[in-house]
This record gives C-alpha cells, structure tokens and sequence, in this order.
C-alpha cells in the first residue's frame, strides 16, 4: 500500500532531478537521487523516475553510478522499453577506461530482469573475461553463469566453457574460485566441473593464496579427485596437513574430510589426522557462537564412533555451562557417556548427578539416562546415585529413575536385587505414562522380591477406570498375571477383579482380546501359563551386547561436514561396508590343514547374498528360536573365537550379521546367538561348544540353523558368510 502524499513526493524528486541548478552541484544532485533510493526501500513507487535517473547515471562520481544502477535494476522489469536506454547506457560504461565502473556496469547489467537481456550482455561478458583489471573478470566469470541461468534450456556454448577451464589459471584467485562455482553452475546436468590431476595440483598449490570461504569450496571440489598412487597420494596429503590446523574450522572440517576420503587404505593415516584435527574440534565445541559449537558437538561424535578414546583425556570440556541452551547440553551428555573409563568415572558420575536436579525436566531425565547407560559398565556407583535421586520425590525425576531402573535390570542381571530394594522403598509412584510402564514391568518381572509389589499393584487396580493409556492397561493385565504365577495367594483377587473389569466394561478393543488372551490362558492351566508367559529362563552365562562396537571410519567419513551429523543422519554408514578397502578382522582362527581360499559349497547355483534389515529384538528372536525346527547343523571344525565380544560383534555387524547374544570367552558351554536376513528369509543360527549333553560339540564349534520362510539357498549363503571369515585378513 503507498504511503500517503506519496505522489507529492515524486512530482518534487522530477522537479528537483530535472532541475539545471541542481545537476550543477554534484553533491546536492547526489542527495536527491539518494532521497530517491530511500523512497524506493521505503515502498514508494519511482518508477515515473526512470528516466531521469537514467540521465543522472552519466557521470564520473562512481557512488552515484551505485545508486542509479541500484534503480535500474529494480525498475528494468516495471519499464521495458525505457529500460533499452538503461542498457545502452550501461554497454557504454563496460567500456569505461575506469575499470570500477566497467565492472559495476556489468555486473548490474546481469542483473537486469527482462526478456532478451542475454543477446545484450553476451559480447561484454565475453569481453571482460579478457579485461586486464581483475575486478571486471570477477564480474564477468560469475555473468557466464547468470546468462546460462537465464537460458538453461539452450545449448552451453563450449567457447565460454573453453574460457572458464583457462582462467583457472588466472593470477588472481578470486577469479579462479569464480570459475569453478561458474563452471559448476553451467555443467550441472553433466556432472558439474572435471577435476583432473593438472587442475587437482593447481588447486593445492593455490590454496594458500585463498581465503578461508574460497578455501572451503576448493577442497571441496577436490573431493572428486583420486591420486593415481600412492606416492602422489602422499604428495597431497603432505600440501594437505597444515590445513588440519587452520585457525578457520570450516576449512578444517572440509580438510579433514578430504584427508579420510583420500586415505580410506591408510587407516594409521587416517587416525592420524583425527589425532592432528582434534585441537581445533575442541576450540569449536567452545565457541563463543551457539550454532558453531553444536556442530562440533555433532563432529566429535562422529569421530568417537571410530575412536571412543581420542577424547577422553579431555572429557572436562565436554561439561554443560550454565547459561548453554538444552541442545547443547543434551549433546555434551551424550559425549560424556562415551567418554567415560576407569579413571574419570567418578568426576562425570558427580557432573552428570549435578544435571539431574536441573529446572527443565527434559535435561535432569537425559542426565538420569545417561548415568542409568554408565551404569551398564559401572554398576554399583550408579545405583547409589539413582537410588538416593528418589528422595528428591520429584515426578519427573522418580519417572526417569524407574525406566532406567527397568533398563538397568535388563542389562545388568546382577542389579536385581538393588533395584527391588530402591523399588520398594520409593515413596512416590510416577505419573506419567512411560514411568508407570516401568513401574509395572519391575513389578511384574521381579515381584517375588519386592515385598510390597501386590499393594502397589492393587492401587493401579483400583485406580484403572481413572486411567486413560491402553498401553499402562496392557501393562498392568501382564504384571498382573506373572506377579500372580509367583505369588497366588496375594494376587488372586486382585487378578479376578482385573480381568472382569477389562473383560466387561473396556471399550478400548485392544486391551479387551489382551484381557481375554490371559484368561483363556489360564483356563488351560497354571503351568502351561507360566511356560508360555514367562517363557524359558535365560542363560546366566549370557551375556547381552550393550555397548556399540567401533565403527570403521569408512562408515562415517562421507557424511562428515555435511548436514548429517547435525540431523543424527546415519544413511551414510552403510555405504563404508560396501567400500573396497574395508577389511574384517580375523574371526576365528583357522583350522589346521586347510586349504587356501574361501570356501566352496561345490554347488553352481549362487546362495542369495545376505542384506541389511531393521534389528531383530531380543525378544523377537527368543520367540522365533522356539517356534521354529532347526533345518541345518554343522561341525565347523575349529574352537570358539578367543576375542571379546565388542570385536565379534563389529566383525559380523560388517557382513551385515546382527549377533544378539555371546557368552563369557571362558564359560563353558559357549553359546552365540545371531542372525541375519537373505531377501525376505530371516535367518537365525546358534553357535556351541562344550555342551556335554551334545557330543558334536566338544572339539569343535557346531552351529545350528532355522529360518523363515524355509529357503535352502539361504541357508547356503548364510553358512558360507560364516565359513569365509576363516579366511578374511589373512
């Protein structure tokens, strides 16, 4: 909407442009057209100006050809035909002896908006890409990729691409950086500019002349380059090093992204480099910007992945500052969980006890979690922290204490019995939904010992026309009937008035067929409900895989300085398991006698190949192990690996084998559980040794095999992955 009086104000601006006196007094003549430039920015329509600001462009005072070409460019479009005098004007200043005013004309001459506009600026850009003065190359370099952004249904003119690829060599380095974004623009449909090795060695060379920006670009181009071997490898990888320590991050970050590409067969080089670039890591992760620092978080992360150790002698830089925003902090305590060992633990368990009495709740349950995750490996020190955190009564905080507990309980067997004692004096039971799930799974799992588990279950009982989750519902029918397969006499009550209540007068369906599924079940009798509810007891020499093996840095390097780690994007790190260079890991040793070579099945039909698929859960797997007939047992000829089981699991996570369970290396029996996914068949084997009741096992490994669907081929495939690990790294 104009501004009111709006056309007063042009009729005095002609007036006073088209006065002589005025055009006399260059400065006063000046103010005008800079009243002119405010009314524009302001939303006033000047367009009946054009003319006048046209004449006004002819002049030596190069702020005043700013500002008029400033209004030329935003009225080109609204004025056509008047806007031909703009650009004959314009052509005549490309050739100015003055070459800040050659390039000012060009450069706003590419930004005229109009059709046909390309069959004037064609010939002055072709001629400042042969202009002496630097500046005007600069313009006309980035007017190619104006005029081809103008037409880009047209035919790319291979004469200025010619050009393009020659001012590469240009003395000046913001005209080379020009031409790669230039040449970038206008060969996209093809793949974008060609780095070979003469430009590839040019661009090094120059690297030191540029700034930090045009650094960034470059090495990001050269990211398409490959040494042809490795002494030139090393060639560049040495131009390369001093950029690890650039004071710029963004030019660290894409420096060492080219140096983990280039060295993808070099893993000592590239732990090297990590090693090298973690200074300037940590002096982004202290950044005075937000921003900056929570993309170095991001980083370090990802590096710990490969290298959980770089960082922990420097753990203390990783603890939340007061004033830091929830994002920050929550990532900082993500770190810290990875970083913690033998020798810090106690410090990060204090800090991280600190952060659980926070003002939001969403940071103290995320510093409540991450001590519950630390308490996977260092038990006992953090059940006090976790136990003496439900004094505090607090809701959110005896909810996050419960779901760690019932987490705690799940990887950490031998915490059963503190857990229970911590359960049953808790004087507040949690509110929300997650916490009551918790709640009622402890109860139910483990209420033989908790004293008080019937009592507390019968308030949820009573309490169960209140509640307002199918989920808590679903729960509580569970906890219901294991508490009441352990302890009848206190629960059979309790149980009836449940199951009549859900059964009866339940309108949520799901949590009705649940009622009904248990009730049935019972009427089959107590011991068939046991054996299918509680199911078989787990084996105490298990153990559950918890922690996260390392991970090549292959899985990781191509997403980094990139938006992946900021958005927790894992899509890249499947792409490392398919790289060449990747190499396993010995597995198991290999037998006396054999021959060289993977094996063969002396079948000519190929075995389906194994593929990744989304993790089978534990109890997935229990349930499908005994429901399913084993189709396939063999002796493999060679004892139980001697490595730890964080090693076997990376090593069979690389040939896409989900391993879910292994026993301790000295327990006797040894079992492992994996399995793995051939196009649509599920495959899951047992690994055994020294089992006396099953004599094929005593000497050597015996692995048993089902499946589902049945698929013979699968099975061949699946064998002959485990078969060739034999072989792998010799």
């Amino acid at each position: 909407m104009p501004y009111l009086g709006c056309e007063e104000t042009v009729k005095e601006l002609k007036r006073a442009l088209s006065n002589p006196n005025i055009q006399a007094d260059r400065l006063r003549y000046r103010s005008y057209i800079t009243r002119v430039i405010r009314s524009m920015t302001q939303g006033l329509d000047v367009s009946a100006l054009f003319m006048d600001m046209v004449k006004a462009s002819a002049t030596v005072d190069v702020v005043q050809k700013k500002l008029v070409y400033l209004y030329m460019c935003t009225y080109a479009s609204h004025k056509p035909d008047l806007a031909l005098l703009a650009i004959n004007t314009l052509r005549k200043d490309c050739a100015d002896p003055n070459p800040m005013v050659r390039g000012l004309a060009l450069r706003n001459m590419c930004n005229f908006r109009m059709p046909g506009i390309t069959e004037y600026i064609q010939q002055p850009i072709l001629t400042g890409l042969r202009d002496k003065a630097s500046y005007v190359r600069r313009v006309a370099v980035l007017g190619c990729a104006k005029m081809h952004s103008l037409r880009p249904s047209t035919e790319i003119d291979p004469s200025i691409v010619n050009e393009l690829y020659a001012l590469l060599r240009d003395p000046d380095p913001v005209v080379m950086v020009n031409c790669l974004r230039a040449l970038e623009e206008i060969l996209r449909e093809e793949g974008g500019v060609v780095i070979n090795k003469p430009i590839a060695h040019h661009l090094l060379n120059r690297l030191k002349d540029l700034d930090s920006w045009a650094q960034s670009e470059v090495l990001i181009f050269l990211m398409r380059y490959r040494p042809r071997g490795d002494d030139e490898l090393f060639d560049v990888l040495s131009l390369l090093d001093e950029f690890l320590q650039s004071v710029h991050t963004p030019v660290m970050a894409a420096t060492l992204r080219l140096f983990l590409r280039l060295a993808a067969a070099h893993p000592a080089v590239q732990a090297d480099a990590l090693l090298r670039a973690r200074g300037p890591l940590l002096a982004a992760c202290g950044s005075a910007s937000r921003e900056l620092r929570f993309a170095g978080l991001c980083h370090v992360q990802q590096v710990l992945r490969s290298q959980p150790a770089l960082y922990s002698g420097q753990y203390k830089r990783f603890f939340c500052g007061y004033s830091e925003p929830g994002y920050i902090k929550l990532r900082k305590m993500e770190i810290l969980v990875e970083l913690v060992n033998d020798e810090n633990v106690v410090l990060v368990l204090e800090e991280l006890k600190s952060y659980c009495t926070d003002v939001s709740p969403e940071l103290a349950q995320a510093a409540i979690a991450a001590i519950g995750h630390i308490g996977r490996t260092y038990t006992e020190k953090c059940l006090d922290i976790l136990t003496g955190l439900l004094a505090l009564q607090q809701e959110h905080v005896t909810s996050a204490v419960i779901r760690t507990f019932r987490d705690l309980v799940w990887f950490c067997p031998q915490s059963i019995g503190a857990v229970c004692r911590a359960v049953e004096v808790c004087g507040e039971n949690p509110q929300d939904t997650e916490g009551k799930q918790a709640l009622l799974w402890l109860l139910g799992m483990h209420g033989e010992q908790i004293s008080s588990a019937p009592y507390v279950l019968e308030g949820f009982i009573d309490g169960i026309k209140a509640e307002l989750s199918s989920a808590v519902k679903t729960e509580l029918l569970t906890a219901a009937l294991k508490l009441f397969l352990c302890r009848p006499a206190e629960t059979q009550d309790m149980l009836g008035r449940l199951l009549h209540y859900c059964i009866d007068e339940e309108s949520d369906m799901c949590v009705r067929d649940r009622a009904l599924l248990y009730y049935r079940l019972l009427q089959c009798g107590v011991d068939e409900a046991r054996k299918i509810l509680l199911g078989p007891e787990s084996d105490p020499s298990m153990t559950v895989l918890a922690g996260r093996p390392e991970e090549p840095v292959g899985c990781w390097a191509s997403g980094f300085n990139t938006l992946g780690p900021l958005t927790c994007d894992r899509g890249a790190s499947n792409e490392g398991l398919k790289h060449p260079q990747v190499r396993l890991v010995l597995f198991l040793p290999v037998p006396p006698g054999a021959a060289e070579g993977p094996r063969n099945t002396g079948d000519s039909q190929e075995e389906p190949g194994l593929t990744l698929g989304p993790p089978l859960s534990h109890e997935a797997f229990e349930r499908l192990w005994v429901e399913l007939r084993v189709l396939h047992r063999q002796t493999l000829g060679f004892p139980p690996p001697a490595a730890p089981p964080e090693t076997l699991q990376a090593v069979l996570q690389l040939v896409k084998v989900q391993a879910l369970a292994f026993s301790r290396c000295e327990a006797r029996p040894w079992k492992a559980y994996v399995c793995a996914r051939a196009g649509s068949t599920l495959v899951l084997a047992e690994l055994l040794h020294g089992d006396p009741a099953v004599p094929d096992s005593q000497d050597a490994l015996l692995l048993s095999v089902k499946q589902r669907p049945e698929n013979l081929q699968a099975i061949r495939g699946f064998v002959s992955v485990v078969l060739d690990l034999t072989y792998t790294g010799r």
